[in-house]
């Protein structure tokens, strides 16, 4: 390794900006092979910067050509400024001036998707964290901000679409067949918020009138041939328009409100100030080409960029260490969005198993961060379920802590008090204070502490007094620079159970000390305790509960989100179990008790489908993993499927009863009610399957052919495929292939079901698939479906005992370092967890990240996700 290492930023050491940009004017040349950027700034000197006489230094990339530099219509030489790879400095500037910078750029060749680049023909940007310093020359910071005007010329006949941000305030003609817009944002806003849009595009319109009485335009653009994919699009963006006005008083502000989808895309989706550019895979839907899933997460991820447009664009990040002031906020927002229009149990079911299986991985991982980092060398790989998700909780703490009411004085405090300008987290908790009256000095180290509390709960009852005491005991691990850790103030949810269901008590505890004893009185019996209601807290919860008294919440507990984790409690208690006998050589076999208990639960029809769907799904290999010391793939594997066949067959008539009463008539809806019956249908025909019957792959077979949805047909695809029914799983995917090829984004479901296969041979099945000619290795969609769902989704063939997953991924590590480093260091996750395994493959995994570690020109991205995951 040839290169220096990267240089580590600090949060201590951050500085006002040495000069601010009351506004920035762009003029955009495109062109097919090249493209010039003329940019104009109005900069003056800081009056709160420490230096009198400050130099201007400008970020920029080694890809900018620069072809002109001006300061008041005074053109600059070579000697009156200096420049290096990533700046430019010019050491004597007025107070106050204009500087005008012409630049050459190449976005037909930026294969990293960040800055100006093309997508399948059409120009599009992704300027955050740090992309437009990839299009000029410009104090490229999130506390700098500015008023964007934006003139955009091109080929009227290859690009009658030209978008920026803000709204259209000119058009016209010029030569040779070019035509120009320009758009003006009149809300001042960093650079990373800048976007831009050229190509053929079509357009859904439609239009919002807020509660005020202003109608604001509303357009999703599209390849021609998406169309008619962007309607549930636009209905999920008028429902949060509506959302936020109800329940955060929140109007959009601009004429008008933009959506792009682009297929290359690095994230899922950017909300730049009223023109958000999504990924694909975000914005369009249709009953036959998009899962229930897919059709959820499109409503979220509309609804989440849209509520950036006040938590991240009105109010923005004074600096990159503040990325979940905007994130954190916006996805707890989303999250009681979603929960408000569908189901809030299913919802937090599904955000918690993401935040246990995944996050929590990264919280006991080598790259552990405090949700408000401490320091960081690639600002993009700090973007991380850490800020976003456990972000989200923390701000869901503040919101149990201060009521609802309180809270929404606090967001409303926040947005009045902190408008237009670019703050912290600490200003976010002020106003949260400052409306309340509540104190939240210790609740602050949420935001500086890093890594997952366990919270340990012990019970004692005095039968002669009625008398329960409750003593509660946190602490946290250490994590990489934090080896002491301080107590956390915590909203523990809690309910007292009697031994016939009946709910004795309720409320909140709050735990701010190491120890706590709480204490409850006058009660008739013995109470059963119902904690961490709702998931009140992201910490580890340990009570020893006896089998019976998991089964009393699993069948009576008035939180619906502890219902389902009274029953992951038995299923893991069960798993880890058998875990030990499979190590051992013991027979597997599943208790009398958890048979009973799920029978009881798929018989029961007066429980929402969606919730029996979850309360019968067994915990993923993923999260059984992480409670595990050390993580024995192969065990884990074969006893969750060992499990899984067991019950199939023991509860088979059940399981074929729930299947055909799940069953609709009727035309497709992704209503929450549809969802649920289909989600529980599927789910029994993957225990039927379980079976090995040939009757079921009949059923399922006879599911895929007639399914009018893709829900239902790309789970029957995918349980014949992971099934021991190979040959049927090939007849399927060729038809499914024949069917969608000439869809990208169903093709890439095509290509996930296939890295994620667990049977033997996968490995070279994804080394064919990566030759397949609809698999673009430019497009990280593509990659996800396939060397992520490979490494990531399909641990037991990712860690073969030969090593040759380890060197896969590497291998594509090494690939994609120079042409996209932002997806390959996110690719990297499966191999940073090498500490975890046995000894024989840790040597493996490290030998993989050594590999790595050498290669000549290393990038930030990856040189900092593999040196921190060796220290």
């Amino acid at each position: 390794m040839s290169q220096q290492q990267p240089q580590t930023i600090y949060l201590k050491d951050y500085q006002v900006p040495s000069h601010l940009i009351a506004k920035t004017e762009l003029r955009f040349e495109l062109a097919e092979e090249e493209t010039l950027v003329r940019a104009t700034l109005h900069v003056r000197r800081n009056p709160e910067g420490a230096q009198a006489r400050p130099a201007l230094v400008l970020n920029g990339h080694p890809s900018l050509e620069l072809c002109r530099l001006s300061i008041d219509g005074q053109v600059l030489s070579e000697r009156d400024f200096q420049r290096t790879d990533e700046t430019l400095t010019i050491t004597q500037v007025p107070e106050e001036f204009t500087l005008e910078c012409l630049t050459r750029i190449h976005p037909e060749t930026n294969t990293a998707l960040e800055g100006l680049y093309k997508s399948d023909g059409m120009f599009c940007t992704q300027c955050e964290a740090e992309g437009f310093r990839r299009i000029t020359f410009y104090p490229d910071r999130p506390d700098v901000m500015s008023v964007f005007s934006t003139t955009v010329v091109a080929d009227k006949t290859r690009y009658p679409i030209l978008l920026s941000n803000g709204n259209p305030v000119e058009t016209g003609e010029e030569d040779d067949g070019r035509h120009f817009v320009t758009w003006d944002d009149p809300f001042p806003k960093p650079a990373y918020l800048f976007a831009l849009v050229a190509g053929d595009l079509a357009v859904l319109e439609d239009s919002y009138t807020t509660s005020s009485g202003r109608k604001v335009s509303l357009k999703i653009y599209a390849e021609r041939k998406d169309l008619d994919k962007l309607d549930h699009a636009m209905a999920s963006l008028k429902k949060a328009m509506h959302w936020d006005e109800q329940v955060y008083g929140r109007e959009y502000d601009l004429d008008i409100y933009m959506i792009v989808a682009v297929d290359f895309f690095n994230m899922g989706a950017m909300e730049n100030k009223g023109l958000n550019i999504f990924n694909t895979s975000c914005v369009l839907a249709s009953p036959k080409t998009t899962t229930d899933a897919a059709f959820q997460r499109v409503e979220s991820v509309v609804a989440h960029e849209y509520f950036h447009n006040w938590s991240g664009n009105r109010v923005t990040c004074r600096d990159w260490f503040q990325l979940s002031l905007k994130e954190g906020f916006t996805v707890f927002r989303d999250a009681e969005f979603s929960a408000d229009v569908n189901s809030r149990t299913v919802k937090r079911v599904e955000d918690v198993t993401l935040l246990r299986t995944a996050q929590f991985a990264e919280d006991g991982g080598p790259m552990a961060h405090p949700v408000r980092p401490d320091s960081y060398m690639e600002i993009s790989n700090f973007y991380t379920l850490t800020v976003y998700e456990k972000g989200a909780e923390v701000v869901r703490m503040i919101h149990s802590l201060l009521g609802p009411e309180q809270f929404r004085a606090g967001a409303d405090l926040y947005f009045q008090r902190h408008d237009g300008q670019a703050v912290t987290t600490d200003d976010f908790v002020k106003a949260m204070e400052d409306a309340s009256g509540r104190d939240l000095t210790q609740f602050r180290r949420w935001y500086s502490q890093a890594g997952t509390p366990n919270v340990e709960a012990s019970g004692s009852w005095d039968a002669e007094q009625g008398r329960y005491r409750l003593t509660l005991r946190q602490s946290t691990p250490a994590t990489p620079g934090q080896d002491e850790k301080l107590p956390l103030h915590m909203p523990i949810a809690y309910g007292l159970l009697d031994q016939q269901g009946r709910e004795l008590s309720a409320g909140v505890l709050e735990l701010t000390e190491s120890e706590q004893t709480f204490v409850f009185d006058n009660l008739p019996g013995h109470p059963v305790p119902s904690l961490l209601r709702g998931f009140s807290a992201p910490v580890k919860l340990s009570f020893d509960y006896s089998d019976e008294e998991l089964m009393l919440l699993l069948k009576s507990d008035t939180d619906g989100f502890n219902r389902w984790d009274a029953g992951q409690r038995m299923a893991v208690r069960l798993m880890l179990g058998m875990i030990d006998d499979y190590r051992a050589g013991r027979s597997i076999q599943v208790p009398s008790l958890l048979v009973e208990s799920w029978a009881s639960v798929l018989r029961d029809r007066s429980l929402d489908p969606a919730m029996v769907a979850h309360l019968l799904r067994l915990p993923g290999e993923a999260y059984l993993a992480e409670q595990c010391q050390t993580v024995d793939v192969e065990a884990i594997h074969e006893v969750r499927q060992a499990l899984r066949e067991q019950l199939a067959n023991a509860l088979k008539d059940d399981w074929l009863q729930a299947y055909k009463r799940s069953c609709q008539d009727g035309a497709y809806t992704p209503d929450a009610e549809s969802i649920a019956r289909r989600s529980l249908k599927n789910l029994c025909l993957g225990y039927l399957l379980a079976t090995g019957e040939d009757a079921w792959l009949a059923l399922a077979e006879e599911q895929f052919s007639r399914a009018d949805n893709m829900t239902d047909q790309h789970a029957a695809l995918s349980l014949v495929v992971h099934s021991s029914f190979r040959e049927a799983g090939e007849r399927m995917l060729d038809a499914f292939h024949n069917q969608w090829q000439h869809e990208a984004l169903v093709m890439n479901q095509w290509f996930a079901v296939q890295a994620s296969d667990p049977w033997p041979g996968a490995l070279e099945r994804v080394q064919r698939l990566a030759e397949h000619p609809l698999f673009d290795e430019r497009n990280p969609n593509k990659l996800r479906a396939l060397i992520a769902a490979f490494c990531a989704q399909n641990p037991v063939r990712f860690h073969a005992e030969d090593g040759s997953g380890y060197r896969f991924l590497a291998d594509w590590i090494i690939k994609l370092n120079t042409s996209n480093p932002q997806v390959a260091s996110r690719l990297l996750t499966p191999l940073t967890r090498w500490k975890r395994y046995p000894d024989a493959a840790q040597a493996k995994m490290k030998s993989e990240l050594e590999r790595i570690l050498a290669v000549d020109k290393l990038s930030p991205d990856v040189y900092e996700v593999v040196s921190k995951s060796l220290a």
